[in-house]
């Protein structure tokens, strides 16, 4: 537990930074995909949060503003807040690492920030439409890539995909995003760093006030270009890890590449960076698993997520080979909730099981077009990664409309935003406000129908699917080189 007393000199923790919700006119201190709203006095006590001050300083600074409330009151409010927001994470004091305790945060109305995470904006709403408003941008740059995972969320037919937009258009969007409220742009791709233009890119979005986070491989890259795109306002990385076993993870992969990982990961730390390590469990590394959390220990991370595949793109094409059993489920449950535990104060651990282990699906993205929205290489922006794979629905291009008209009347968002469109079981289900019938890219892949409640949902006609799927994988065996199907033209190439 980090204390808190006269002497300590607090300031936010690495990556966190203090931003205007111009929606909600609400101060909001933004860290790698949360955001947390701040309450009472915290927006003040904040702002001098410089290390610079100590918490007697903080408080006598406050008393020459506050005259009319006495010096022990306002102590005891700071005292209070500092507590609160080291609770989380959100400042450090003295020589304490640039980590907290970054547990979900209590709903306490005493506490001094309530958690506004990438997928809960709630308050927010276009007031004349009743439009939900994002709160996040998925930038997609390009579907190029030097892996060629096996897992991959790149479309499976990459032939069909248009030339990617240019540096101007993205920054417009960036700054259309953020006149709808967007808050976070996440880099991604294929691989980010294979734009050549990645630094301007940057500048852009930090120009529009987004908080904005790096998704990559890592590859390529070295510690000097890592430090320009930190200088042109990037805010935290988030690096991929396939495993921690070198040959496994080139099995998997396409390539051997986890020495070079891990030396990115220093770069990302010795930059002052906040570091999230993303690692995607399936069939064959979650015997690894307390390796592969005890590798992201060792590399310092801020935070681990770890991401069970969901079987879409190639995913899907490999799923007999991916998917895991039930034991090895609850087995990975239990080591998650252990490590948890044990590094609760010093690393963050997300964990998202594969849908076909629970008996209600997700909202995969929070819901279709309430909170995300995904603005592909090409142009196009989808609702999720996977859209474009649905018969039917053209999606508009930011190249001939604002990404605000897409948002708001777009015939392909207007299609399963809300509960209007769904059939029962969804449509009698008091759950239905929060999974949004789940799936609407597994629907279809599972069943040929997109319009149908997610097959993950236990409650699904169509259930049967994902019975049979974990049935086969009690049965399956590890994936092998010569059996996984993976992406087969040039994986850096245009």
């Amino acid at each position: 537990m980090i204390e808190i007393d006269a002497r300590s000199r607090p300031r936010l923790a690495r990556g966190v930074r203090l931003r205007l919700d111009r929606i909600t006119g609400k101060k909001l201190l933004l860290r790698p995909e949360q955001g947390f709203e701040l309450q009472g006095s915290a927006d003040a006590i904040v702002k001098l949060c410089t290390s610079d001050r100590s918490v007697a300083q903080i408080i006598d600074q406050l008393a020459e503003l506050q005259r009319d409330v006495t010096r022990d009151q306002i102590a005891e409010d700071v005292t209070r807040v500092l507590a609160d927001l080291a609770r989380r994470g959100l400042i450090v004091v003295g020589d304490e690492p640039l980590t907290g305790n970054l547990a979900v945060p209590s709903t306490d109305s005493a506490d001094s920030a309530s958690s506004t995470d990438t997928a809960d904006s709630a308050n927010s709403t276009d007031s004349t439409s009743g439009t939900p408003r994002p709160y996040t941008l998925v930038a997609e740059l390009t579907y190029r890539c030097p892996l060629r995972c096996a897992y991959c969320s790149n479309p499976v037919h990459l032939d069909a995909m248009g030339a990617e937009i240019d540096a101007a258009t993205w920054a417009r969007v960036f700054k259309e995003a953020e006149a709808l409220g967007v808050m976070q742009v996440t880099l991604t791709g294929g691989e980010p760093l294979l734009r050549p233009d990645l630094e301007q890119l940057v500048r852009a979005a930090r120009a529009s006030d987004l908080y904005t986070t790096l998704i990559t491989s890592g590859i390529p890259t070295d510690r000097d270009g890592l430090a320009r795109l930190r200088d042109a306002g990037l805010d935290g990385v988030q690096l991929s890890f396939q495993d921690v076993d070198t040959d496994a993870a080139a099995r998997v992969a396409g390539v051997d590449a986890l020495t070079e990982k891990e030396q990115v990961a220093g770069f990302i730390r010795d930059l002052g960076l906040p570091l999230t390590l993303n690692i995607v469990l399936h069939r064959e590394n979650l015997p690894r698993l307390p390796a592969l959390i005890a590798m992201a220990e060792s590399l310092g991370a801020n935070r681990l997520e770890l991401a069970h595949v969901q079987y879409l793109g190639w995913a899907l094409a490999n799923r007999s080979l991916l998917l895991p059993s039930a034991t090895m489920i609850a087995e990975a449950r239990a080591t998650v909730a252990a490590a948890r535990a044990r590094l609760s104060g010093r690393m963050e651990i997300l964990a998202v099981l594969p849908d076909y282990f629970s008996d209600r699906p997700r909202a995969c993205m929070d819901g279709w077009g309430r909170r995300y929205m995904v603005v592909a290489p090409d142009g196009r922006v989808l609702p999720c990664h996977a859209a474009h794979t649905l018969p039917s629905l053209t999606f508009d291009n930011v190249a001939a409309r604002s990404l605000g008209d897409i948002w708001k009347d777009s015939t392909a968002f207007a299609r399963f935003r809300g509960e209007n469109w769904m059939p029962e079981p969804c449509r009698g289900c008091d759950q239905r406000g929060i999974d949004f019938g789940g799936c609407r890219c597994q629907s279809y892949h599972l069943t040929g129908d997109m319009t149908l409640t997610d097959p993950t949902c236990s409650l699904s006609p169509r259930h049967d699917a994902v019975r049979v799927a974990r049935a086969q994988a009690e049965g399956s065996t590890p994936p092998s080189e010569s059996r996984l199907l993976r992406l087969r033209r040039p994986p850096s190439g245009p």
